[in-house]
């Protein structure tokens, strides 16, 4: 009798999230010096989360007068760890980042909120 391996899917980590936000000028999209400001930091952290293992960087949102950062890994707190001086670096205010514990549509995910 041969032994048969299955391909059953791995056990998924939920995706926790850190998701910055921050107060521009104007209504639109902010003025060219502060989205470079907004590029910049986020190469860095980029650069920064990916060195640390912890998850990744997923992209910018501008429009409203605000700009808001995406990342997404297996531990928001550890995420904002590495993110954190980066974060509060920028002079945009008010700021605020939101860390999520869990999955999107997780209903019993946690949010907390942590003012920059």
């Amino acid at each position: 009798m041969e032994d048969t391996l299955f391909d059953l899917p791995e056990p998924r980590t939920p995706e926790q999230a850190v998701i910055a936000h921050f107060q521009l000028g104007g209504e639109d999209f902010g003025e060219p010096d502060q989205r470079a400001l907004i590029f910049d930091a986020e190469r860095a952290m980029t650069a920064a989360v990916g060195d640390a293992g912890v998850g990744e960087v997923d992209g910018n949102e501008f429009g409203g007068g605000e700009a808001v950062l995406y990342a997404y890994g297996s531990d928001a707190d550890a995420l904002f760890r590495v993110m954190e001086a980066t974060l509060r670096a920028l002079p945009f205010r008010p700021a605020h980042v939101v860390l999520r514990h869990g999955d999107a549509e997780d209903a019993e995910a946690v949010e907390s909120r942590v003012e920059l």
